[in-house]
């Protein structure tokens, strides 16, 4: 594997990170178990959302979480990339629809 940035064994020190802070890693870890906790979305669901999310925000760290939490609970490979297609449409429509503001800005100053 090519040398990265992100260092894929580091997922598995995410929890270390309580140890510089206690209080708010235990609040967070508390907030996220009970975030992805069955309610009115399943646990199947959330972890399609998660994968969709960790791909807009660019995180490789919860890109192979989320991949590996689909996979067992039993999420295709064409609902994972539908998934990822559907954060891609929100992502880049959010861009798109900001030139609404270049647009403004632009018939501003040039008149």
């Amino acid at each position: 594997m090519a040398n990265s940035y992100y260092d894929p064994a580091d997922l598995r020190k995410f929890g270390k990170i309580t140890e510089w802070s206690e209080e708010l890693g235990t609040k967070f870890f508390d907030y996220y178990g009970k975030v992805f906790e069955e309610g009115a979305l399943s646990a199947r669901e959330k972890s399609l959302i998660a994968l969709a999310v960790a791909h807009v925000v660019k995180c490789p760290y919860c890109i192979d979480a989320y991949t590996k939490d689909g996979l067992e609970r039993g999420i295709t490979k064409e609902e994972m990339m539908e998934a990822v297609h559907a954060g891609a449409a929100i992502e880049s429509g959010a861009t798109l629809v900001h030139g609404v503001q270049m647009m403004n800005k632009y018939n501003k100053l040039s008149m």
